[in-house]
């Protein structure tokens, strides 16, 4: 599975540049995207993306949940037990990352 198709990559990356007064507003910010370790207890919920840096901008719940940005290479690189990589949660609705924050 692709973690990131042609059409995510384009909402992510049309979100990020909506609106600029607003950049990395949680409150505003919808995840469209949900990556998680299937063997553990790892997700990242991606709002943005930078196509020139690989990063993504989002809400990262692991040791402790918290806003910030995220490398793309980094989650492909991740090898896991039983040679299992990161997956894209294809059931996934875009969701608000402050309703996710105040969820998890």
């Amino acid at each position: 599975m692709k973690l990131l198709t042609k059409e995510l990559e384009k909402k992510l990356i049309a979100q990020g540049k909506a609106d600029p007064d607003q950049i990395h507003a949680p409150y505003k910010n919808v995840a469209l995207v949900k990556f998680f370790d299937p063997t553990g207890s790892w997700t990242w919920y991606a709002s943005e993306y930078d196509p020139d840096t690989k990063m993504f901008y989002g809400l990262v719940d692991g040791l402790e949940k918290e806003f910030g940005y995220f490398s793309f290479d980094e989650l492909l690189q991740l090898r896991l037990p039983m040679g299992l990589k990161i997956e894209r949660d294809l059931y996934f609705k875009p969701t608000s990352l402050l309703e996710l924050y105040k969820e998890l």
